[in-house]
């Protein structure tokens, strides 16, 4: 069998499509995998060094704010979506798949819509609780639509094939457990708040947790790790000047990039971070209370929305970035810890929303798909 994935431009639209690829793998040792991606893209560092092959196509997104030199930009982008095409279907042809997954981005739009064209069967998968614009434009192309959530539905037009899957988890998130998770991290009894910005940070929430850190250090009730990113060196430097030191606060740990995120969330008591859709997938598999602050620098403010689906389920608390500050993070914290009942409802209603098997859903609504392809 030949799958041929497409996604890029983002962690969020690259990663499901690597655990999809890699559970294939799992299931079908002899599947023929290709990824497409976006020239010069994310996907063009992660992608190979997960280990499978890669063409790449020349295109860019719209820029939404009105400048001179985005006009500029948005007129190349229009050019390059009918060379991309072009491009899109020589690499179609040549692989010849049984199949096309997508996984949004906006060099999914142009591979999927050549391919759903050329007569192969397709499916795109939907990680947030707001859909995004390719898959919006593409979903009446598709064999199917694959949601994270039941949420999304509503987005969609009744005669769009619409299928709740979940998003992917990684065996690793799912394998590790709590206890050996503190002994690994060096952590005792007391309650273990984690917190993190992704991989560059977000300057909001780290001036936040810096203040609440500040309140926390204290008296030490709680331990804390904190993953600050690369990009923050106002942080760093505020927790020097707020006197919090390994030595006189070990129970705070700092790192600039959190490489064993799978233990460090087993451990957690309290997750605290944006509301990216695999971050939250990650949490409901775990069935962990949260704290999100939703970015409102992302396409379509999907990130609030994919919080607030928590929200209504009473599976996460949400603070959005326009109202945080360390204070109101610190009685946040305390409030989930001290009511009664309060953690433990949040961790059930979480574990609760996670769908079950979603790799093995996902890989069936794939094969139901390529069976549909037709002999040329």
């Amino acid at each position: 069998m030949k799958v041929l994935f497409v996604g890029g431009g983002t962690g969020g639209h690259i990663n499901p499509a690597l655990a999809m690829a890699g559970y294939f793998k799992r299931r079908e040792p002899d599947v023929e995998i290709l990824y497409v991606g976006a020239e010069g893209g994310m996907e063009c560092r992660l992608v190979p060094a997960a280990g499978y092959e890669m063409k790449t196509i020349r295109i860019s997104g719209f820029q939404r704010k009105v400048s001179l030199q985005n006009v500029v930009k948005n007129a190349k982008t229009v050019v390059r979506m009918f060379t991309a095409t072009a491009q899109a279907k020589k690499i179609i042809k040549d692989f010849d798949p049984d199949v096309c997954v997508g996984t949004g981005g906006y060099v999914s739009g142009p591979v999927l819509r050549a391919a759903a064209k050329m007569g192969y069967p397709c499916v795109i998968h939907e990680s947030n609780a707001f859909p995004g614009v390719t898959t919006k434009m593409v979903a009446h192309s598709v064999h199917t639509v694959m949601l994270a959530v039941e949420d999304a539905k509503k987005y969609f037009d009744s005669n769009v094939n619409c299928e709740v899957t979940g998003n992917p988890v990684r065996a690793e998130v799912l394998d590790a457990e709590r206890e050996a998770s503190r002994r690994k991290l060096n952590l005792d009894d007391r309650p273990v708040i984690l917190s993190f910005g992704g991989s560059l940070g977000a300057a909001a929430l780290n001036r936040s947790v810096a203040e609440m850190l500040k309140l926390s250090s204290k008296d030490k009730k709680y331990q804390h790790i904190h993953g600050y990113g690369t990009h923050d060196d106002d942080f760093k430097k505020k927790i020097k000047s707020d006197g919090i030191t390994k030595e006189s606060d070990p129970q705070i740990q700092l790192l600039e990039y959190i490489h064993d995120m799978p233990t460090a969330l087993a451990a957690a008591d309290i997750v605290i971070g944006r509301a990216g859709a695999m971050t939250l997938t990650e949490i409901e598999a775990k069935g962990k209370a949260s704290i999100l602050i939703p970015s409102p620098n992302v396409a379509e403010n999907h990130q609030f929305h994919n919080a607030n689906a928590l929200v209504q389920h009473g599976a996460a608390v949400m603070i959005e970035e326009k109202n945080l500050t360390g204070e109101i993070l610190w009685q946040t914290i305390e409030k989930i810890i001290n009511t009664p009942g309060k953690l433990q409802a949040l961790e059930e209603n979480a574990g609760e929303m996670g769908i079950k098997e979603a790799d093995l859903k996902i890989y069936h609504a794939i094969k139901k798909a390529a069976r549909t392809k037709i002999t040329k």
